[in-house]
């Protein structure tokens, strides 16, 4: 059962990673399907599940990869944990940089993001593993994640944290830490933009209790009991997270950009839900060819994810004529299509086939690329 386990999972992942390189791939940004777009503050859309969704399946996979050092400190977790987190976060400034070269940016080890996606897992996965192991017992690790989500609900009450405004407290805090240059513009609904990252530092606070909900579920999926029971007791918990989530968003709105303690809530429910119905599907009832497109992209993720953050900055650098290469392949799309939509999306579709025959002939040679 652990290696079938391991199969739902990657295809989760997959799906997971296949939605990312999506969501941040479109033809043009002002032709996106609803779904296809982020919130613009509160509110919730299938975009803001992916990032939230790979943060779940990090904790989950960490049940399964702390088991080999039982769950204890040694050396060689010791090691492990520091070598993937600095690697994380310098692949998550080097996409960065390589942004800024590209664009032209003057001196642009002045103003690399030093928060982002890559980031922001780097330090979930270092201090969300340094509390599982170090507490261990779960009952006080529950504790500690409702804690943390609720130390972190009153700094938003109190610091404007709801607020797309520079006196919000995450902006405050990175713009005090990093400095403006450094910094993620947020677009204003009036077309101003301001320095607020969705990566703040602050925000990666909640992070941490996501991952160990994830841990939780992992935990179970390892128990030694009967499948079925496994996964009610999993569904069990994913609909008191929607629940408790969507309740309690009366009073403190869903909103990724600030990742609020419900946002992490009702994100946790959803994935878990979507984990029991791929375990049943894949694990139960062997429907698993379907899958395998997902599961190519789920062996290798991190590693196509950057793939695809370089691939999309050469299309927008590379010109041919007046137009970026990027732009060339889109008009060409919409050329034949009578929808600016359509195309953007048959431009986001290409674009993750193109990255899966990358990630397929890696798999194919049974070359993981661990990171």
């Amino acid at each position: 059962m652990k290696s079938e386990r391991l199969l739902s999972l990657d295809i989760l992942r997959g799906i997971t990673i296949v939605g990312m390189i999506l969501v941040n791939n479109p033809g043009t940004w002002e032709s996106i399907y609803a779904p296809l777009r982020h919130a613009e503050w509160n509110g919730l859309t299938p975009t803001d599940l992916v990032f939230p969704f790979f943060m779940f399946i990090m904790g989950v996979s960490m049940s399964f990869a702390l088991s080999r050092f039982d769950h204890h400190f040694s050396r060689g977790f010791i090691i492990k944990l520091v070598r993937r987190t600095v690697i994380l976060f310098l692949l998550g400034l080097f996409l960065s940089w390589f942004s800024l070269v590209c664009t032209g940016v003057e001196q642009p080890f002045s103003h690399i993001r030093i928060l982002g996606v890559l980031q922001r897992l780097a330090l979930a996965y270092f201090f969300g593993s340094l509390l599982i192991v170090s507490v261990r017992r779960p009952a006080n690790l529950a504790w500690i994640s409702g804690i943390i989500l609720a130390g972190y609900s009153i700094l938003l009450a109190l610091g404007h944290g709801f607020e797309l405004s520079e006196q919000n407290i995450i902006a405050v805090t990175d713009r005090t830490l990093f400095g403006e240059a450094r910094l993620y513009r947020e677009w204003l609904p009036d077309g101003g933009r301001i320095f607020f990252d969705p990566e703040g530092l602050l925000s990666t606070l909640p992070c941490i209790a996501q991952v160990i909900i994830g841990y939780f579920c992992g935990n179970i999926l390892r128990e030694k009991t009967e499948i079925h029971h496994r996964l009610l007791q999993i569904s069990i918990l994913g609909i008191a997270l929607l629940f408790t989530g969507w309740l309690l968003s009366y009073g403190c709105p869903l909103n990724k950009k600030v990742w609020s303690p419900t946002f992490v809530l009702v994100t946790c429910g959803f994935a878990s839900l979507l984990l029991v119905f791929l375990t049943w599907l894949i694990d139960i009832r062997k429907k698993q060819k379907w899958g395998y497109p997902f599961h190519v992209f789920g062996t290798n993720p991190l590693f196509i994810y950057i793939v695809a953050g370089v691939l999309a900055t050469l299309l927008e650098v590379i010109t041919v004529g007046e137009s970026s290469l990027q732009e060339k392949i889109y008009t060409s799309i919409w050329s034949v299509l009578p929808d600016a939509h359509l195309a953007s999306l048959i431009y986001g579709l290409l674009f993750i086939g193109f990255n899966y025959l990358i990630v397929w002939g890696l798999y194919k040679k049974q070359l993981f690329i661990k990171i």
